[in-house]
């Protein structure tokens, strides 16, 4: 008998240093706003204790980003997933620093998050901001944005809701362009990339790469 295949991941678990700050955070906040995995449906409006409109990010880094838009949309609620641990205790690092209440992590693998956990129909907005690009060749198949992830995606997006990916690889904006316009049920918000919009706030990393000239692509799909 043939053993089963592995699935193909976008990450690489990494022994990465966790400060103390972080792993204090980690330990201490995660218990009060992380949520288990757990290969069930889960209830996100009980998770976050009301009905709001819900955003979800896949792979929101050390959470800076994440942070900064939900303490300026209090309507909202922000479900994000990460796996790597300093990520996540940076970002509840911030929730606390920031007294946010609209913000939720789910540290596991996002497909099997989407897959297991997420109803259809339940994400007014879709944010994957600087996926891994893994630039060479041979790793394309590790990226994360591919036609099935999308097609899963569609299913857990409301009617109306967007998607938007934003990287600061061409060739990876290529190939996200072209994998979200061969999605039948998504409609593109511009010709092709679309300007930056206001609610995603410029890293510092972004914007010293902007003066160096590197390019940052968005791309910014609606859900038919």
């Amino acid at each position: 008998m043939t053993a089963a295949r592995r699935p193909i991941r976008s990450y690489v678990l990494r022994q990465g240093r966790v400060s103390n700050a972080q792993q204090r955070a980690h330990d201490t906040l995660l218990p009060r706003f992380g949520i288990p995995y757990s290969a069930q449906p889960l209830d996100l409006s009980r998770s976050f204790g009301r009905s709001a409109p819900k955003v979800l990010e896949i792979g929101f880094g050390m959470g800076e980003t994440t942070a900064t838009i939900a303490a300026r949309h209090p309507e909202n609620d922000f479900l994000g997933i990460e796996v790597h641990t300093p990520g996540v205790g940076s970002l509840l690092k911030r929730i606390a620093e920031l007294d946010l209440t609209n913000v939720r992590i789910i540290q596991h693998d996002a497909v099997e998050v989407l897959r297991n956990m997420i109803a259809p129909d339940t994400f007014d907005a879709v944010h994957v901001f600087f996926p891994d690009p893994w630039p060479k060749k041979r790793h394309h198949k590790r990226r994360l944005i591919q036609p099935p992830l999308i097609s899963m995606l569609c299913e857990r997006m409301k009617p109306g809701a967007y998607i938007h990916v934003a990287t600061d690889w061409q060739d990876y904006a290529e190939q996200i362009l072209a994998v979200m316009s061969a999605e039948p049920r998504l409609i593109n918000t511009a010709h092709d990339y679309a300007p930056r919009p206001d609610y995603r706030p410029q890293t510092r990393f972004e914007s010293r790469g902007l003066k160096l000239g590197h390019g940052v692509w968005d791309i910014i799909f609606r859900r038919m």
